[in-house]
């Protein structure tokens, strides 16, 4: 079956009976308890589906190619393939995951901004023609290394940002002629225009993106490229995904109508695996802070001292995403406490020591101690690197326990939903990866 390997490495929980996330959680938590505190992860693929269905109903016309730097575990890929998405791959590493997941080479777009010659060569040889480029020094080394291979030229426009965890990278509108030039007497084909749209959500961004990569479409087709794909670039939420409904489409109809014979794929990489993933990290250590000094001015509504936490996880591991300058949300209390217990003033760090190693400058949090449980919710993206482990052992990455619910489950089997997608491609996987334990049960 496409996209979906033979043997699982790891194994999925049905929730059946009322047994909610948070179940799942203390589950693990009282596991971890017991023995020694290791963070985990607890991942949600039910949210993968009804994202992919939330994206059938408002983006029918665009494909979505998910780029794997956002999330690379190998669950989140089969299912994503099994649901009929693309895939975005940066390099070697990436391109090598994907493959072991039986994804087809059409499938896939080798997006490396600076493309090891070497890994260019191991793209032409495994037969992943599409590529993203963006200046003449790549065009050269694509031309020796990869002669078949067809271009999206990518193109910053004036009013674009940086896109999730990227440095600004682009072809100005202006520079765009001399290398679609040069790709013609070099022999590469360039195919079609890759906007640099970033998460701002200003109407502008799309608007020029969109009409920048028209009069690219036509300055390559003078000099007698046939153009025929556009990538709209990143979709970051589904708040987002609302933006480019409303604003991006009504360009894509007037510059792109379906008579253009162009095909549209767009890049939702936190948008699929953000909100399916919680983290549940443990307090290793605390510090009591005196007043002067705190960075706040008004540290805490009870005027009392702040607390710092030190964390089992931290920058260099789950929360890498804070480097570069991703918002890490406060984080949830495994603890009952009281509706009138006092809050104070909390920084998270995590256990480094190192000054970078701040997760959350401020937040208000009941009075902890060192082994109380924090949990940390749309902690899906650019929170996992490889390898992820599947058990809970030590290692750089925590383990990851994937669920599904049995509506769910069940809605794969052939009812409503099923119909309209490919979902009823994942029931001989799950069939073959679903595990019973004390949280989870297999429906009969």
């Amino acid at each position: 079956m496409k996209g979906i390997s033979e043997e699982p490495q790891y194994s999925i929980g049905l929730l059946e009976g009322g047994t909610a996330l948070c179940d799942v959680i203390d589950n693990h938590i009282h596991e971890q308890s017991l023995s020694k505190k290791t963070a985990f992860f607890v991942a949600d693929l039910g949210v993968l589906v009804r994202q992919h269905v939330l994206w059938q109903t408002h983006m029918t016309q665009i494909r979505p190619f998910y780029p794997v730097r956002c999330n690379s575990s190998p669950a989140i890929i089969e299912v994503l393939a099994a649901l009929g998405t693309g895939f975005l791959c940066a390099n070697k590493s990436e391109l090598e995951l994907v493959q072991s997941r039986g994804i087809p080479p059409e499938d896939i777009i080798y997006s490396g901004a600076c493309k090891q010659v070497s890994q260019i060569k191991y793209a032409a040889k495994n037969g992943i023609d599409l590529l993203i480029c963006d200046n003449e020094a790549e065009l050269r080394k694509i031309a020796r290394s990869h002669p078949n291979a067809k271009l999206l030229l990518q193109v910053s426009s004036e009013t674009s940002y940086q896109d999730e965890m990227s440095m600004a990278f682009g072809c100005s509108l202006k520079d765009c002629r001399h290398l679609l030039e040069s790709a013609k007497e070099l022999g590469v084909q360039v195919v079609g225009v890759r906007c640099h749209i970033s998460s701002t959500y200003d109407d502008d961004v799309y608007i020029h993106a969109i009409s920048d990569a028209r009069c690219v479409f036509d300055m390559g087709e003078d000099i007698g490229f046939n153009m025929k794909i556009l990538d709209i670039g990143g979709v970051c939420s589904s708040i987002q995904l609302d933006k480019i409904k409303n604003a991006v489409m009504a360009m894509v109809e007037l510059y792109f109508p379906p008579s253009s014979g162009v095909s549209l794929i767009a890049e939702p990489g936190s948008y699929f695996v953000s909100s399916a993933f919680t983290l549940a990290v443990n307090i290793i250590s605390r510090e009591l802070v005196a007043r002067d000094q705190q960075d706040h001015d008004d540290p805490s509504p009870n005027d009392e001292p702040a607390f710092k936490y030190y964390l089992s996880e931290g920058v260099y591991g789950p929360f890498a995403g804070k480097l570069a300058e991703t918002l890490i949300t406060a984080p949830s209390v495994h603890k009952i406490t009281t509706l009138d217990a006092p809050v104070f003033c909390s920084t998270l760090w995590g256990p480094s020591g190192d000054d970078m190693d701040q997760i959350v400058e401020h937040c208000l949090l009941p009075e902890l101690n060192v082994g109380d449980w924090l949990l940390f919710t749309n902690a899906g993206a650019y929170s996992l690197g490889q390898p992820v482990c599947t058990e809970p052992h030590d290692s750089l990455t925590p383990p990851v326990f994937y669920v599904i619910c049995s509506r769910e489950w069940f809605e794969m089997q052939g009812n409503g939903v099923t119909q309209e997608t490919t979902l009823k491609n994942l029931i001989p996987y799950f069939l073959n990866s679903c595990q019973t334990a004390a949280a989870f049960s297999v429906p009969a």
